[in-house]
């Protein structure tokens, strides 16, 4: 299982809210492609899929205040 995980924007910015999951559990991802989308006051971004597979779980609902460092989710990647 890879995780996914949200990282540090900035020395400023220590919490962000989940605002969209392009996603679901159970769903295919391929490496690279965003899976959810973070907000701050002042912008949004996007946090790729680490690793091609299927997202097993999300551990955040959109809404959610998150931590840097936090894991969002995981994804079980393609046996090759």
């Amino acid at each position: 299982m890879i995780e996914v995980v949200v990282p540090e924007v900035s020395e400023e910015v220590k919490q962000l809210i989940v605002s969209y999951w392009h996603f679901e559990e159970g769903d295919h991802v391929d490496e690279g492609v965003d899976v959810v989308e973070l907000a701050t006051e002042k912008a949004t971004f996007n946090i790729a899929a680490p690793s091609t597979g299927v997202i097993k779980e999300i551990f955040f609902e959109e809404g959610d205040i998150v931590s840097i460092g936090d894991i969002l989710a995981v994804v079980e990647e393609d046996e090759e």
